[in-house]
């Protein structure tokens, strides 16, 4: 599994390199939100998703944390997705919360699956369903399925057609002890989303096949 080091973003212009602009966040962190990265860097996750850290968008909230992830089998790909952490000291009307965790997740999908038109709402109960499974609550949950299908013409006829599914949400995690959310047992969900969406078989509480994540440095800022 790679070694998820992650990054923190105070909202400062936009996109950036991991390695451009980082100094020590020291204080500037919020408590909260450092408490929150380590609960996420202490999540125990499956082998089979390779997870890392990747750019995170510096406009959607004044801190921000990014992981990507993959569910790998063998040498195959079977689905891909980003997870973000934003956070607000100061509270968002929309969120109804300081926090709120936004995510992607995309996949191939079989032709007689992508055919069945209940694809959609089954997608949307994979996802509330993986965080009802773990007892956690959210509010303010939002999001879109899209199908999409590809056909190849002319010199790329020899492709043969794919369909993709591709799942956006957002929602707000419940805050528990010092106003920090359960986010490890969020990204679990996620993970459990991201393996369903895959094909691969649910890992029941406690299996000794989940792995935890390497510790890290202490979280960055710009």
């Amino acid at each position: 599994m790679a070694a998820a080091q992650g990054r923190l973003s105070d909202g400062a212009g936009g996109m950036d390199d991991a390695k451009e602009g980082e100094r020590n966040a020291g204080d500037d962190v919020p408590p909260p939100f450092r408490a929150a990265v380590d609960a996420l860097r202490a999540a125990r996750l499956r082998p089979q998703i390779e997870i890392e850290p990747t750019r995170a968008p510096q406009r959607l909230a004044p801190f921000a944390y990014a992981l990507e992830a993959t569910v790998v089998d063998g040498d195959q790909d079977l689905a891909d997705g980003r997870l973000v952490l934003l956070h607000d000291p100061d509270g968002h009307d929309a969120w109804r919360g300081t926090f709120r965790l936004v995510t992607l997740v995309r996949a191939e999908l079989e032709p007689e699956m992508a055919a069945d038109p209940l694809l959609p709402d089954v997608c949307w109960s994979w996802l509330t369903g993986a965080l009802q499974a773990r007892g956690l609550a959210c509010g303010e949950p939002s999001g879109t399925v899209t199908r999409a299908s590809s056909h190849y013409f002319g010199g790329l006829s020899e492709r043969p057609s794919t369909s993709q599914i591709e799942i956006r949400a957002s929602w707000t995690p419940r805050e528990g002890l010092g106003g920090v959310p359960d986010t490890a047992g969020h990204l679990v969900s996620w993970c459990d989303l991201l393996a369903q969406v895959a094909g691969l078989p649910p890992a029941g509480p406690g299996d000794a096949s989940v792995v935890t994540l390497p510790q890290r440095r202490g979280p960055q800022s710009r």
